[in-house]
C-alpha cells in the first residue's frame, strides 16, 4: 500500500533522510522509532507529499506520490500530525466532518454518507459527547483524539501517525492503538512515528528503527529493539525485557548507577 524505495532528502548541506527503503502492506501497522531529529516526521511528509524528496520514490496504492493530485492521495492516506493548528474556532462535529472533504466539490451539500461517516468516526474515537464543543474548548488530548475521528471520518486506505499517543492518558494511548489495530484487520494498512518503544512493541507488526536519517534496524519489535539496537540509536543503556502480561519487548533507559548494576547482574550471570 505505501512503498518508500531509496529515498532521500536534503536541506541545502544537510541530510535529513538517505537511503530509506520501506513498504507498509495492508493488515498491518508499522511504527518509525527513533531518537528525536532521527527523520520520522519528514519520512511521514514524504509520503503525503508535503516533502518532496531529493532521490527515491514514494509510492501509495501503486502510484507515485508526486503523480497524484491532492485530492486523489487525500482519498488514500489521512494524516494525524503531531501538532495541529486550528485557527477557527469550529465545533468538534464540524471538524470531524472535515474528513469528507476530499469527496466534495467545493459547493457540494454534504450528504447522508457523510454525516454517517461523521457519527461514526466520533463515536469510534469518544468525542461524540463533546461534538457539540467548540474545538478551542477541549484539552490537548482531547483535541488529538477529535483529529484522529477526522482522520478515520476521511476513510481512506492508510493512515499516517505522527506521535498520536504525545498527549493522552495512558487509557487513551491503548484505545487510540487499539482503534488502528482495528482499521488495519479491515484491510488497510498504517504508519505511525511513535515515542514510548515498549508501546511500538506492543500494537506494531514491524518496526523501522531509525538514526541520523538512515534505517538503523528493520523488522518485528523483537528484532529491532535489542539493547545493543537501541543504545545504538538513543546513546543510553537501556535493559530490554519481556513484559510480563503482552510478551512484548519493554524497553527501560537506565541512570548511570541502574546501568552498573545491570552490568554488575550480567557479570554475575557469566
Amino acid at each position: 500500500m505505501i512503498e518508500v524505495r531509496d529515498l532521500g532528502v536534503s536541506y541545502g548541506d544537510v541530510d535529513a533522510l538517505s537511503g530509506v527503503d520501506l513498504a507498509v502492506e495492508p493488515g498491518e501497522v508499522v511504527g518509525l522509532v527513533g531518537p528525536n531529529g532521527a527523520g520520522k516526521t519528514t519520512l511521514l511528509g514524504a509520503v503525503n507529499g508535503l516533502v518532496t524528496p531529493t532521490t527515491g520514490t514514494v509510492a501509495v496504492g501503486g502510484d507515485d506520490v508526486s503523480r497524484l493530485s491532492a485530492r486523489a492521495l487525500a482519498r488514500r492516506v489521512a494524516t494525524v500530525p503531531q501538532q495541529t493548528d486550528l485557527s477557527f474556532a469550529f465545533p468538534v462535529r464540524e471538524v470531524v466532518a472535515m474528513g469528507r472533504t476530499p469527496y466534495r466539490s467545493r459547493f457540494e451539500r454534504v450528504t447522508d454518507e457523510d454525516r454517517e461517516h461523521t457519527r461514526r468516526a466520533m463515536e469510534r474515537t469518544d468525542v461524540a459527547r463533546f461534538a457539540d464543543r467548540r474545538i478551542d474548548e477541549v484539552s490537548g488530548g482531547e483535541r488529538q483524539r477529535v483529529v484522529f475521528a477526522r482522520a478515520l471520518c476521511q476513510d481512506p486506505d492508510g493512515l499516517l501517525l505522527d506521535e498520536p499517543t504525545a498527549s493522552l492518558d495512558i487509557n487513551h494511548q491503548v484505545r487510540l492503538l487499539s482503534l488502528l489495530r482495528a482499521f488495519v484487520a479491515e484491510g488497510r494498512a498504517a504508519l505511525c512515528a511513535i515515542h514510548d518503544l515498549s508501546l511500538a512493541a506492543r500494537f506494531c507488526d514491524r518496526l523501522v528503527l531509525l538514526a541520523g536519517g538512515t534505517v538503523l534496524a528493520s523488522g518485528s519489535p523483537g528484532e529491532v529493539l535489542t539493547e545493543s539496537n537501541v543504545e545504538r540509536a538513543f546513546d543510553t543503556r537501556v535493559a530490554v525485557t519481556r513484559h510480563p502480561v503482552t510478551g512484548t519487548p519493554d524497553v527501560t533507559a537506565l541512570a548511570g548507577a541502574e546501568g552498573r548494576r545491570l552490568d554488575a547482574l550480567a557479570a554475575d550471570d557469566r
